[in-house]
């Protein structure tokens, strides 16, 4: 048995909005007891009182998640300051939980222990790790690169970095009953489990492919031995740079054929360099892109029929989906198209559930390394044998 459940209120108020989910996902449990749950909420609501209430109702649920930029699901569909929470009742896959605290001290050790803590309650080897890391307090890569040392590279991990709506100021983490920040929260999938993943983005290169060849961490100095800046208005001009750069994210390539986007967040006149949100590697092989509102949309269409078409089993019992924060502000009004675009291929009881982050984790293809992204949609499905 691999029962998949989810629950989505838009209710402001925090103990309303978690009675009702909670309802909702009793009524489609229909007796059946939960091992484990995803919680995805906006960032105003009480969250302490959320997780009480899934504890009481749940003793012991292996239980993460975080806040959201926007939460998405098969009941709500898209919604602003809202709450969703996806339950897992089943005896054929085995779900746990774990978690690294203080990850901006050594991001890491955060992330081993976490690994470390869910491995220690099963005997069985992972198939699959979902993590949602706090997105402000450390570096992500950092994490990443903790996470695929202690799971073995061949071990996808899937999930996003928390959000705050735009603030930028502080985003929560979810473990089991408690509210955290600057953590690495993971749940690791293990037994009979099927899975598969789509990603894609919309965004298209513009310039011809480059080299990175001066930079540190998330600061890019030069490209192909000219200032960063100067890469950037030689395909732009200065005034279009200026004006919008942050949509013209650059492709990283992890091969010849496939990349991962990295956005940028700034830059400085003065040396020249162009600051991303996330590390680029030095001598990386990397473009200027582009991207229209359409292709970003239907990007979130060709993300789920990558999933569909690498999905080992008949029919998926789930979906977890993951948006970039960034798509929905460019989206404006338009963000809700993603999910119509997506449920027209889905089973229309299929359970569906996810968020917008500040960073998306995935590998760009099935048995790849995973990365993380920027402006990509993520999606994962899952069932049994």
């Amino acid at each position: 048995m691999f029962r998949v459940v989810v629950g989505h209120s838009d209710d402001p108020d925090s103990q309303n909005a978690i009675a009702e989910v909670l309802q909702e996902c009793s009524r489609s449990l229909a007796g059946s007891i939960p091992q484990a749950g995803l919680l995805f909420t906006a960032i105003d609501f009480d969250h302490a009182l959320i997780l009480q209430h899934i504890q009481d109702a749940f003793p012991g649920i292996e239980l993460i998640g975080g806040t959201t930029n926007g939460e998405i699901s098969s009941v709500l569909e898209f919604q602003q300051d809202s709450l969703t929470l996806m339950l897992f009742a089943t005896d054929e896959v085995e779900i746990r939980a774990g978690i690294g605290r203080e990850a901006s001290k050594n991001p890491h050790l955060a992330a081993q222990q976490a690994i470390a803590q869910a491995k220690a309650k099963s005997a069985s080897l992972p198939q699959l790790c979902l993590t949602f890391p706090d997105s402000l307090t450390s570096n992500g890569v950092l994490i990443l690169e903790g996470l695929q040392q202690s799971l073995g590279g061949y071990i996808p991990i899937i999930g996003g970095m928390t959000a705050d709506d735009y603030t930028f100021d502080k985003t929560y983490q979810f473990f089991q009953g408690e509210v955290l920040s600057d953590s690495v929260p993971v749940l690791l999938f293990s037994g009979k489990l099927l899975f598969s993943h789509g990603v894609a983005s919309g965004w298209t290169p513009i310039s011809q492919r480059s080299r990175v060849t001066k930079v540190h961490g998330n600061v890019v100095y030069e490209i192909d031995g000219r200032r960063a800046l100067d890469f950037y208005q030689h395909y732009l001009g200065e005034e279009r740079f200026a004006s919008n750069y942050a949509i013209h994210a650059l492709a990283v390539f992890e091969d010849q054929d496939h990349f991962y986007l990295r956005a940028p967040n700034g830059y400085d006149r003065q040396s020249g360099s162009v600051t991303f949100f996330f590390d680029i590697p030095e001598q990386a092989i990397v473009q200027i892109t582009d991207a229209t509102r359409d292709n970003i949309l239907s990007a979130s269409e060709t993300s789920l029929k990558n999933a569909l078409a690498d999905y080992p089993g008949v029919e998926p019992t789930a979906a977890l989906l993951i948006s970039c924060a960034a798509r929905r502000r460019i989206l404006g009004t338009l963000a809700k198209e993603e999910y119509q675009l997506i449920k027209k291929h889905l089973p229309e009881a299929l359970p569906c559930c996810g968020f917008y982050a500040y960073g998306e984790i995935a590998p760009l293809v099935g048995g790849g390394q995973t990365q993380y992204h920027n402006k990509t949609f993520v999606t994962l499905l899952i069932g049994t044998k």
